[in-house]
């Protein structure tokens, strides 16, 4: 989830390549699989780009991730959540912090009152865009990859597109005003 309160800022571009696009760069980078399909719905609300969107993306591997992004929001919002059998991973950009919920030991069947274990990992509080250029002006000055490597924002980029491209088509299925 990527929710931001309105501001008249950025609004020559809809709100997947503005806010959508951070969240799949970040799953991309983990998910080394190919996209099998993408569905996607949004609308303009305040200006005459999509102002809210949620996708669906499903990989070749299986994973699944819901992408939601909104410049139309009551508050600011950004987190990230993996579920994996027996396991909650939360991570909050805003707070900066991360929250590993374990379901017991793994072994048995599930139960009505499980054991769940909370972990939470050290996470290092830093200013998301220095860090970014920090790492890219490192990787320039050491001629090494970046930590997320080029061909990850080509992936990002491809797919916000391909989502912008599924709005399109849902929003002239429904019947709603073409964007």
């Amino acid at each position: 989830h990527r929710l931001s309160v309105f501001t008249p800022r950025s609004l020559d571009v809809d709100v997947v390549l503005d806010l959508m696009i951070h969240d799949l760069d970040a799953v991309l980078s983990f998910v080394n699989s190919p996209v099998r399909e993408i569905r996607a719905a949004g609308i303009p609300i305040l200006s005459d780009k999509v102002d809210i969107a949620n996708a669906r993306v499903e990989f070749e591997s299986g994973c699944v991730a819901n992408f939601t992004a909104s410049r139309v929001s009551t508050e600011r919002v950004r987190k990230l959540r993996f579920f994996q059998p027996r396991q909650y991973i939360s991570i909050d950009y805003g707070r900066q912090d991360v929250m590993v919920f374990t379901v017991g030991t793994g072994k048995g069947e599930p139960s009505a009152n499980p054991e769940i274990k909370v972990f939470k990992p050290q996470a290092e509080q830093e200013e998301p865009l220095r860090a970014e250029i920090r790492s890219f002006l490192q990787s320039v000055r050491t001629r090494n990859n970046p930590i997320v490597p080029l061909e990850v924002g080509r992936r990002a980029l491809a797919t916000a597109l391909e989502i912008l491209s599924q709005i399109q088509q849902h929003t002239l299925k429904v019947g709603a005003p073409a964007l």
